[in-house]
């Protein structure tokens, strides 16, 4: 079979936007896989204990430039929004935690960082690029992944209707 040029490209148009197109979160409104870890200042970290609270549960590293551009912010959000609800859970994927702690100190972050790895990674969709955030809501419902660098002021939004629903 013939096909014009014109043909040609519709269908090869029509393959990129289906490459290039998001692929749907499995997790999205589904569950958060459920974890307790301990976090780097000694806390019992456990997403079944957040439940009520909507929490934002960041992966990053240590040398991910993104992932720092970001950490001011949820500073600033743990201690806007912590009485109206909002958790902040970091999850280093750093294999050594001494520079992780040392990062720490030095943005005196407000919030519990966890050393994650990759069972962690896969339980949550697999981490691949970083960072990778997940808003989770009041009933323990993900309602948002983020990948990458972030429209920080939508996240934000975001955040601000989940903590509206009890």
């Amino acid at each position: 079979m013939k096909r014009s040029g014109t043909t040609i490209a519709a269908l090869a148009l029509a393959a990129v936007l289906v490459w290039a197109a998001p692929a749907k979160n499995p997790l999205l409104n589904k569950p958060a896989p459920a974890f307790t870890r301990v976090s780097l200042d000694n806390q019992r970290v456990d997403l079944a204990g957040l439940h009520g609270r909507v929490v934002l549960l960041n992966f990053w590293a240590t040398w991910c430039a993104p992932c720092q551009v970001e950490m001011p912010r949820f500073v600033q959000w743990q201690e806007k929004y912590k009485t109206d609800g909002l958790s902040i859970v970091g999850v280093s994927m750093d294999d050594d935690s001494e520079p992780v702690k040392e990062l720490m100190r030095e943005r005196t972050l407000n919030y519990p960082v966890v050393m994650g790895d990759e069972k962690f990674g896969l339980a949550y969709g697999g981490v691949l690029g970083l960072p990778v955030t997940y808003l989770i809501d009041r009933k323990g419902i993900v309602r948002a992944r983020y990948q990458g660098g972030t429209n920080l002021d939508a996240m934000e939004r975001v955040i601000q209707r989940l903590l509206k629903n009890p």
